[in-house]
């Protein structure tokens, strides 16, 4: 167990920082002693505490003191606070983990003073142990550490390492964001199926259960098989679903998929430059 005997801190216990260590003590990766929850507001580490008998802290310092892992969960917006405060805090072998969209390694390492950082991605359905993270790690991360990393990401669901650091901002574009289009497309739906005549709640079970037994019927083949071969497996010539398709086609449904993703990766791109402008280096 990479894990076992291991102090693993959060910094900013938000949702997604609840999500990871709900997974971590679910998969008894750690025993709730071993976990500590550092955040501004006493009142959400009291919860957490009553909720998973972790610790909890409201001074940053004092939490990563002894760590071995050190996740940074805080919002892009508050690195500027959170990294001069810790900088030079950590102990040399403490591996840090940040999950703040956009931030590269660079900044990270650069603002901590510290080159053991692992990067990252993971989206909402880590909430319930069913999403799948994109990760990276920098040249000094030892074997250890990289399995710390992935036990601590497996307990979100799956995860996918990636040598290069460019792909997280792919990866942001595609599955951090994914859901979103996801609920679009199901509210979508939705709406469709009231404007059909159902009601409300009706539409959404139909639509909700017909996405999750497609996704499963996907994925639980005994042999991949690429997606067109099912679309057309459910088209029938002259048929309802070819009807539909051939609208979707022509109103440019996929033509849309693929600008909304590239948008999302171009201001991930954004993100990222824009911390690596404000970097200590370029005299912030």
């Amino acid at each position: 167990m990479a894990l076992q005997g291991k102090e693993i801190v959060f910094i900013g216990p938000g949702v997604m920082a609840e999500a990871m260590i709900a997974g971590i003590l679910r998969n008894h990766l750690a025993e709730p002693g071993q976990v500590i929850a550092s955040g501004p507001r006493p009142n959400r580490g009291r919860e957490l505490v009553g909720r998973y008998g972790i610790r909890s802290s409201v001074d940053n310092v004092a939490a990563v003191a002894s760590a071995d892992v050190v996740v940074l969960a805080v919002k892009p917006q508050q690195l500027k606070q959170v990294l001069p405060e810790l900088e030079g805090r950590l102990k040399p072998e403490a591996l840090v983990l940040s999950i703040i969209a956009g931030a590269p390694i660079e900044k990270i390492s650069g603002g901590l003073g510290h080159t053991a950082v692992v990067r990252a991605m993971p989206n909402t359905p880590a909430q319930i142990g069913e999403g799948i993270t994109v990760w990276t790690a920098a040249p000094s991360v030892s074997e250890a550490q990289q399995a710390m990393a992935r036990q601590i990401l497996s307990a979100l669901g799956e995860e996918v390492f990636l040598g290069e650091e460019y792909y997280l901002d792919m990866a942001t574009a595609l599955s951090g964001t994914g859901p979103a289009y996801v609920f679009l497309f199901m509210e979508a739906m939705v709406d469709a199926g009231v404007h059909l005549g159902f009601p409300r709640r009706i539409a959404e079970k139909l639509v909700a259960q017909t996405v999750r037994g497609s996704v499963d019927y996907y994925l639980k083949r005994d042999h991949p098989v690429h997606l067109a071969r099912l679309r057309n497996q459910v088209t029938s010539p002259g048929g309802t679903s070819a009807s539909a398709l051939y609208y979707l086609e022509k109103a440019g449904f996929r033509t849309a998929i693929s600008r909304a993703v590239w948008a999302a990766y171009e201001r991930s791109l954004a993100l990222g430059a824009g911390f690596r402008a404000q970097s200590p280096e370029d005299g912030e």
